[in-house]
């Protein structure tokens, strides 16, 4: 009967996390242990922040058409109100890009919803 050694199976699991760990600060990226109580850390992050990034992403987009509004002389609530009631379907996303790169397109906006 012989002895089952795991020495490849060890080195390949801590090599995976130090792969992963690569560019983490100091002994992060070189020990494995350090390395991985980081990677754990660094993961949660990760799986949070996907979705905290859309809600900040809306916020600019609002921040940004508020600001093209008031520069037109409208408020926010009233331009998105004045869109919904004149049945036009374009999402923050596509108002702010509007906003920033074609401030023409967006004024015509601006003049629909006024009227």
């Amino acid at each position: 009967m012989s002895k089952i050694k795991h020495s490849v199976a060890t080195r390949k699991r801590k090599k995976r996390v130090l792969k992963q760990a690569k560019g983490f600060w100091g002994d992060r990226s070189k020990q494995h242990r350090q390395a991985r109580r980081a990677l754990m850390h660094a993961l949660v992050y990760a799986y949070r922040d996907r979705r905290i990034k859309k809600r900040e992403f809306r916020r600019l987009w609002i921040t940004r058409v508020n600001a093209a509004c008031r520069a037109a002389g409208i408020t926010y609530s009233k331009f998105i109100n004045g869109l919904k009631k004149a049945k036009i379907n374009l999402d923050r996303k596509i108002l702010a890009e509007l906003a920033v790169n074609d401030s023409q397109a967006f004024k015509k906006l601006v003049e629909m919803v006024k009227e």
